[in-house]
């Protein structure tokens, strides 16, 4: 993915905005792959949090470009938006994958 720099943010803040999701991205894919580890002991229940897992990262990586260009554009615009929408849902997939994690430990 070429990305241009089109603001003059000399701390680059829309660029470590971008690293930082691309790292959580990674860690959700790495989880996954651990989880697909627990599917002979805890059987299918484990696909779950796989898919659960795999579908937030993956609706990270499809948010990507436009949520870097949204940071350019406030940026330039000297008014920078959060994406929160986007926050509170992977805030919220995340305790999912958490809860659901516990339940398969401790059930079985």
């Amino acid at each position: 993915m070429a990305l241009q720099r089109g603001h003059s943010d000399i701390g680059l803040q829309p660029e470590r905005t971008l690293l930082a999701w691309r790292r959580t991205l990674l860690s959700l894919a790495g989880s996954s792959l651990l989880f697909l580890r627990w599917v002979p002991h805890h059987g299918a229940f484990a696909y779950v949090l796989v898919g659960l897992a795999l579908g937030t990262a993956g609706g990270i990586w499809l948010g990507l470009r436009r949520r870097y260009h949204s940071s350019v554009r406030g940026i330039s615009e000297n008014r920078p938006t959060a994406p929160l929408g986007e926050i509170l849902a992977l805030g919220m997939a995340c305790v999912c994958i958490g809860v659901l994690g516990i339940y398969v430990v401790v059930r079985f």
